[in-house]
């Protein structure tokens, strides 16, 4: 699948070493640094509707990430995926009586025009699942034959059985164990099932938190052929294939937001290490929540910021991700209209202060050193901004170089 243009990137004067990120299953901070390259994996959109601020919060989190480690001399390797048929997806197209391959394409377009207009660097390889259905059900077939998988009779289906993911038989291997990314309980963990896409309740599961491989064809849904029968993909498993055919094993970051800690994050790493034996990533890094109204925003809630709404208003996007880099990308934060202001005056001042050197000015060495610093100690966006604000009231003595750190750190073009 394309992605989209990538964005200038200039190199910025001086040297910087690579980022520490919080990891959420060791609960500290590590250097996201594996020799002289980095590989990322970030779970991508279910394309029934458009990106809203909390999916595009994500996507700047980790496009800055990029940005740091390409400071730090890195080369990057960043795979990311689209659920481009999940219930969800049917769901709406059934609503509004669309097809559901017209309705993902439509929203994937409608991203890729989001993704562009925020400076986000564009994934290496961007991986709808149904490009994989093959190694897909390949992988499921495997995981049956070495026992970390088990067929559950469906009555529904004329295509044969559902296939279900064994979370006892895997963690017997010794490699994974249900709660190493998350720390949740069990009783936590149910809940989140239930409400996650999960089926604690399905008949014939070995433990209500199974999470479910491969669905049969049922009548009325697409569906694909397959070693299994025919059917199609349960949630998790397609990021733990597309991960591991594009970045292979034990990569250096694993990301998104913190509502995919459980079940999503930690089940992908699960089938992960049934198929390959080896831990899928060093770092698990999440993004916080973003409200709207007083409540998280969210697609079944209805109260979304939508960044394409915002972009058809006549809003320079350079705003809508200056309002998101002025808050901690691991912060739960609240959405108002008031932070598009504040960055359009934070780009004003940033354009006038940085566009002719100042002989008596701060030092643009200086300045950029405590930015760097701010970006390595996790991404601290809102430090980084303050550094840039302060110089901006004093004016620095090498415009340039802040021009360029601007544009390439914190991925926002001056006037």
């Amino acid at each position: 699948m394309q992605s989209w243009p990538r964005p200038e990137i200039p190199v910025v004067p001086g040297e910087s070493t690579p980022p520490c990120l919080y990891d959420t299953a060791t609960a500290s901070l590590v250097e996201a640094k594996t020799g002289g390259s980095a590989r990322l994996y970030v779970c991508g959109i279910t394309p029934y509707d458009a990106t809203h601020i909390g999916h595009a919060a994500t996507y700047v989190a980790y496009d800055t990430l990029q940005r740091v480690w390409r400071d730090a001399g890195l080369t990057v390797h960043y795979a990311q995926n689209v659920t481009d048929i999940d219930d969800p997806l049917l769901d709406r197209a059934r609503e509004t009586n669309v097809s559901w391959r017209d309705l993902a394409d439509e929203q994937v377009d409608l991203f890729r025009a989001d993704m562009e207009s925020l400076g986000v660097i564009p994934p290496d390889d961007f991986v709808a699942v149904t490009e994989v259905i093959a190694p897909i059900g390949e992988a499921v077939e495997r995981m049956l034959k070495d026992g970390t998988a088990y067929r559950v009779p469906t009555p529904e289906s004329d295509a044969g059985d559902d296939v279900y993911f064994d979370i006892a038989a895997t963690e017997s291997r010794g490699v994974w164990t249900l709660g190493s990314e998350s720390g949740y309980d069990r009783e936590t963990m149910l809940a989140l099932s239930a409400e996650r896409g999960g089926d604690p309740d399905r008949p014939g599961k070995r433990d209500p938190i199974d999470p479910l491989l491969w669905r049969a064809a049922r009548a009325g849904e697409p569906h694909w052929p397959s070693p299994l029968g025919d059917g199609r993909p349960g949630w998790h498993i397609e990021c733990s294939v597309i991960a591991l055919r594009e970045l292979g094993t034990d990569f250096t970051v694993q990301g998104g937001g913190s509502d995919l800690i459980f079940p999503h994050h930690e089940l992908s790493a699960a089938h992960a290490a049934a198929l390959s034996g080896e831990p899928l990533a060093r770092v698990f890094s999440h993004t916080g929540m973003v409200a709207y109204q007083g409540e998280k925003m969210s697609k079944s809630l209805g109260n979304l910021v939508l960044v394409s709404a915002l972009r058809s208003q006549g809003i320079d996007p350079r705003y809508i991700r200056l309002a998101i880099l002025d808050h901690h990308y691991r912060s739960d934060w609240e959405w108002t209209d008031g932070l598009l202001s504040e960055a359009e005056q934070r780009v004003a001042a940033w354009s006038r202060a940085f566009s002719s050197s100042a002989p008596s000015g701060a030092d643009a060495t200086s300045v950029l050193r405590d930015v760097r610093v701010a970006l390595r100690r996790d991404l601290d966006t809102p430090a980084a901004l303050a550094v840039l604000d302060d110089a901006a009231r004093t004016g620095v003595d090498d415009a340039a170089a802040l021009r360029a750190a601007v544009l390439a750190l914190v991925g926002v073009a001056l006037a």
